[in-house]
């Protein structure tokens, strides 16, 4: 048997988050658990503190190894570029601004890309040269506000290859890819990671095939008659927008006819609802009294150079991000000798035999350390589970190696784009291109991140 079932549903080259996010949850998780185990022992032995549940110290330690390739041991400032709407509300860019200051001579800023100057030929803040650049949007974004604003010391950020993540990462950030992945060039991608791809077809009147090796004579009819079980997705969407799922939004003619009407979208195999799907206990305030909660799950892994360095567990409805109303959910490596379903079966029903008043109480605690985390986003404040998502050491280890494949496999889409094989696939216009190639990937510092419509061993049993 797998260590875990699942796919992944789409990967973020561009700009992923969520790094600190999960520290903040780990945070609460664990004071939420202690305070559970103080209503009723569970007697379940979880581990809050793994370090691949701080994905943070992993993506900061490898900025501040850019640094040192760049400058040495020599002082310097390191800039966490964000759009300037954002600078008050994503509250882990401000966190990670105050957590490269605590490094010896680095100084890190948050500012907005108007902020950056060119004095002297250097690009710097306020007259102190910038020597790493991390940039919180992709090149769409930039392109857009460089037409605005003349962003002249950003881009020659880029050309300096002092930005993070390369902006050479973006033609291969689009959905399209994983035709490539899981189609004709599948012989040559990780056969983990071709195993964990959706069927995927860019959307357009079209000849194909099938999910199943069948013949697709009209991809737009034939995506009607089989759209319970599809999916339709901006090649280069973000936080869910636009996306229309099968069953989940029922009306199939409403969804092709919104990505004709976009344009650039891909369908998508679903990969079935169940499979991430897991009971978690909730409040439900008008009946007081602790209810099971079937909710969505996605496990986002973040990779840097050097392999895993963390991820990020969210839940909710379908889409499950964070920009569209999701929440996140503790993770907690398994000690105990169980499995994940006995473990987490015996974790709900403790909580579910709990007295309403006192895990009130829990859940006013869980919310005042959200607030006094700043755990917000751009729709205000975010949700947390009420108990941890529980993984096993041994899924750890096999995550490590489908991370490692991952950084692998898109370094071979990087390379076919770069000799023009993947030139139909990569619908992006010229001038952002041109940003592209002024700073090629190979591989160096980047964070990238896989979200995984993933089973751990606690999605619903059959009726």
């Amino acid at each position: 048997m797998e260590d875990f079932e699942g796919r992944h549903s789409e990967w973020n080259l561009g700009s992923p988050g969520g790094w600190d996010y999960q520290r903040i949850t780990q945070i609460i998780g664990k004071a939420v658990w202690s305070a559970l185990n103080g209503i009723t022992p569970i007697g379940v032995d979880l581990d809050f503190d793994h370090p691949l549940l701080f994905p943070v110290n992993g993506f900061v330690k490898m900025l501040v190894e850019a640094h040192e390739a760049r400058e040495g041991k020599n002082p310097g400032l390191i800039a966490v570029v964000a759009e300037e709407e954002t600078l008050e509300d994503v509250t882990e860019n401000i966190n990670l601004a105050r957590r490269l200051n605590t490094f010896d001579g680095i100084t890190g800023v948050l500012m907005s890309p108007r902020q950056l100057e060119l004095k002297n030929g250097r690009v710097c803040w306020r007259g102190q040269a910038v020597s790493v650049v991390f940039v919180d949007f992709n090149s769409d974004v930039l392109l857009g506000l460089h037409r605005k604003h003349n962003l002249r010391a950003l881009l020659q950020a880029v050309k300096e290859k002092r930005v993070i993540n390369p902006r050479g990462t973006e033609p291969i950030n689009v959905k399209s890819m994983f035709e490539v992945v899981g189609g004709l060039h599948s012989g040559r991608f990780h056969p983990e990671i071709v195993k964990r791809t959706p069927w995927t077809r860019r959307f357009h009147p079209r000849r194909t095939v099938g999910p199943g090796g069948e013949d697709i004579d009209d991809l737009l009819e034939w995506t009607y008659r089989h759209w319970s079980d599809l999916v339709l997705k901006p090649e280069r969407g973000y936080s869910g927008k636009g996306v229309r799922v099968g069953e989940v939004n029922p009306d199939g003619r409403e969804a092709i006819d919104l990505a004709l009407r976009e344009g650039s979208y891909i369908v998508q195999e679903k990969v079935p609802l169940d499979l991430w799907a897991e009971d978690n206990p909730i409040l439900d305030h008008e009946q007081r009294r602790v209810v099971l909660d079937r909710c969505q799950t996605d496990f986002r892994c973040m990779v840097g150079p050097g392999g895993l360095f963390g991820f990020l567990g969210r839940f909710g409805a379908v889409p499950t991000n964070v920009g569209s109303g999701g929440g996140v959910q503790p993770l907690a490596v398994l000690r105990s000798d169980m499995t994940i379903r006995d473990a987490v079966n015996r974790i709900n029903e403790a909580v579910l035999g709990m007295n309403y008043g006192e895990l009130s109480e829990v859940v006013r605690m869980q919310e005042k350390l959200a607030v006094e985390h700043r755990f917000t986003y751009l729709l205000g404040p975010i949700k947390v589970a009420l108990r941890p998502r529980v993984i096993s050491a041994l899924q750890i280890q096999s995550l490590n190696a489908y991370g490692h494949a991952l950084w692998s496999d898109c370094l071979t889409l990087e390379k076919m784009w770069l000799s023009g094989e993947l030139d139909e696939f990569v619908r992006i216009e010229e001038e952002e291109l041109e940003i592209a190639r002024m700073q090629p990937w190979g591989g160096g510092p980047a964070i990238i991140a896989s979200d995984g419509l993933f089973n751990f061993g606690a999605s619903p049993e059959p009726p």
